[in-house]
């Protein structure tokens, strides 16, 4: 576990092969910056990671329509790399833009909520916002208590 120099290997390879097998605007090359991305923000090497998750996000919003639970994932992302950087309203912007596409592409109380949830917690409890964040720890236990077997 934590072998990222192999794991940016195998996710480059990945992606120069999709990059030659797959039109330039493809969901799939998304996936493979978002995934290069992950595994910086892993490092902590976050201008490595702005830059893939920018390349995601860019394609992500070309290729799927505006209310695509992916185009949300890709600005959930940058909340989680901006919150590890300290910039919470850098955070709180991206996890607010992942919360209007959720509310768009799927009903209130998907488990695609708690995590959001789960990241506003965590982003208003570093800003030591504690009942804001104690609000969206709730909501998002409520949501797993609801969707996930005991």
């Amino acid at each position: 576990m934590g072998d990222y120099s192999k794991a940016l290997e195998l996710y480059e390879k990945s992606l120069k092969i999709r990059e030659k097998a797959l039109p330039p605007n493809h969901p799939s090359l998304a996936t493979s910056y978002g995934n290069i991305g992950q595994v910086y923000n892993n490092m902590g090497d976050y201008s490595k990671v702005l830059e893939f998750y920018e390349k995601d996000l860019n394609i992500t919003k070309k290729a799927l329509p505006s209310n695509h639970p992916n185009l949300a994932g890709s600005h959930l992302n940058f909340a989680v790399c901006y919150e590890r950087m300290g910039d919470y309203a850098a955070a709180l912007k991206a996890l607010q833009s992942a919360f209007q596409i959720q509310q768009q592409a799927v009903q209130e109380g998907n488990p695609a909520f708690a995590s959001t949830y789960s990241w506003l917690g965590r982003v208003y409890r570093s800003m030591k916002d504690y009942p804001k964040a104690l609000d969206n720890f709730e909501k998002c236990l409520s949501i797993r208590q609801k969707t996930l077997p005991e």
